[in-house]
């Protein structure tokens, strides 16, 4: 059964100041056309919402996975959705920061 998923508004947040962070750095396109494969893949979430690792000792229900080497995204799955709570990149503290993501 597929599930809605949904960036919550500090996941959004971490995807448009991803994309101004490689926008200066490298430029629009490569800005653009990482942070769409960052998207896509949460979006992919909604056929195998159950992947990777659950951190209940952070947050009960949060569940965090990698994508390439520099990112890391928080995520909580509901009978009816998956929330994408935070995208954190590169060496943030995002244990530290997790608790300004919504429960």
């Amino acid at each position: 059964m597929a599930r809605e998923v949904i960036f919550a508004p500090e996941a959004q947040e971490d995807l448009l100041s991803l994309y101004d962070y490689i926008d200066e750095r490298s430029g629009s396109q490569r800005a653009h056309d990482y942070t769409e494969r960052i998207a896509a893949y949460c979006l992919s979430f909604e056929t195998f919402p159950d992947r990777g690792t659950r951190r209940d000792d952070l947050r009960p229900g949060l569940r965090v996975i990698g994508f390439g080497r520099r990112v890391t995204i928080a995520f909580h799955v509901t009978a009816g959705t998956i929330t994408i709570d935070r995208i954190f990149y590169g060496g943030r503290d995002w244990e530290g920061l997790i608790d300004e993501a919504p429960e």
